[in-house]
């Protein structure tokens, strides 16, 4: 008899719980647990934005739209691109996706065949080495490090091309380091992907989120990229929209009709009330945004502080809301860091490795509780750090 691994196909890697399920498994039979981990914004969905997408249920916003997406959502996609600086879409070269996580899978499958290569940031976002998986290439992980604030360089991408090379995804600002890459270094990138005939996903869906004099360098819009380059954005982050599923690529013209049609054969359409709600988002006052841009930033202040004190070193937090902090002083791997916080501080975040990093050395914190539910967390984290260092001592 087929056990239930055996029954699995080989295009299935991971077998067993992710460890993300088993941590969250764990923090469900604990009390007041602080939750630093998952990328899902606590700040709730702009007012405006639920009363169009409630609006639009009344309505008779209940059935498919246009498998692209409703075409006043492209348009109002488009000239949100283009405000940005990033290149000039025609609304049939949008794709409106149920999140930016699915996209990443059709891209894969309809670009990626068995054995082509991906490069993709290491540590960066896992999913896209799970879509290279289920389309059958191979996932080259070019490392990063604190050298370079956790930034992909030119030369690093260069180093890792072979003749297999076909895809550079670039995600920018960063998830898990929230780093910024620098506009100067994106340009050289561009340079590397131009030489070597390499399509791009520029990954921007955090391009909202940047501080201080940080700034997001769009992929599509320098010299000689639009013809290679798929943007891959949402609204889940800079609106608090996870929960409403919506997401998108744009690309050129030569690409876009193929990628739509795996995308219409695994969703259909996009929900429609999702949809309208995104108009609302994207053509409505955008004050919204920024309000909630100087929230993070005001947690992003209060937890690096707070890492200073305790000596634990991090990279410089500059867009998204993550900060990635080294606690290998602690004389524990990060994995098993995150256990013992979260057991015996009630903290929760999430070890590196999660997100591929090569090193056990790093966790990632989410920006994703109150100022001060961030220093109580802190609070907690130091009496565990102290108690894992005695003993150690």
């Amino acid at each position: 008899m087929m056990n239930a691994t055996t029954r699995l196909a080989d295009r299935v890697k991971l077998k067993d719980a992710h460890l993300i399920t088993r941590m969250t498994d764990i923090a469900e039979g604990l009390a007041d647990v602080i939750k630093l981990g998952r990328g899902d914004p606590d700040l709730d969905t702009p007012a405006h934005i639920i009363k169009a997408g409630q609006d639009a249920l009344g309505n008779g916003a209940t059935h498919y739209t246009h498998p692209l997406g409703l075409p006043a959502l492209r348009q109002a996609i488009a000239a949100n691109i283009s405000a940005y600086g990033g290149a000039t879409y025609a609304p049939e070269n949008i794709v409106v996706t149920p999140g930016g996580q699915h996209a990443m899978f059709i891209i894969a499958l309809a670009l990626l065949n068995p054995g082509d290569e991906i490069l993709v940031p290491c540590p960066g976002y896992n999913p896209y080495h799970q879509a290279a998986e289920m389309a059958g290439a191979e996932t080259v992980h070019i490392r990063m490090t604190m050298e370079t604030n956790f930034t992909l360089t030119a030369e690093m991408v260069e180093a890792h091309i072979t003749p297999r090379s076909k895809i550079l995804v670039l995600i920018n600002p960063s998830n898990p380091t929230g780093t910024v890459t620098p506009p100067s270094e994106v340009r050289r990138i561009a340079e590397v992907a131009r030489k070597h005939d390499l399509i791009v996903i520029s990954d921007e869906i955090y391009a909202r989120l940047t501080y201080g004099n940080n700034t997001v360098q769009p992929v599509a819009s320098l010299p000689g990229m639009f013809e290679r380059t798929i943007t891959l954005s949402g609204l889940s982050k800079a609106y608090a929209m996870t929960g409403w599923r919506i997401g998108y690529f744009a690309g050129p013209p030569d690409l876009i009709p193929a990628l739509a049609e795996i995308n219409h054969a695994f969703a259909i359409s996009t929900a429609a009330a999702s949809q309208h709600a995104a108009i609302a988002a994207l053509t409505g006052p955008q004050d919204c945004v920024e309000e909630m841009r100087q929230i993070y930033d005001a947690r992003r202040i209060a937890l690096c502080a707070g890492l200073t004190e305790m000596g634990i070193p991090y990279a410089e937090p500059q867009g998204a809301f993550y900060v990635y902090a080294n606690v290998a002083s602690t004389g524990i791997g990060a994995t098993a860091f995150c256990e013992r916080l979260l057991r015996e501080g009630q903290v929760l975040m999430y070890p590196g490795g999660i997100y591929g990093d090569y090193t056990d050395d790093f966790v990632r914190m989410s920006l994703t509780q109150p100022v001060e539910r961030i220093r109580e967390a802190i609070t907690r984290m130091k009496t565990v750090v102290a108690a894992i260092r005695a003993e150690a001592a």
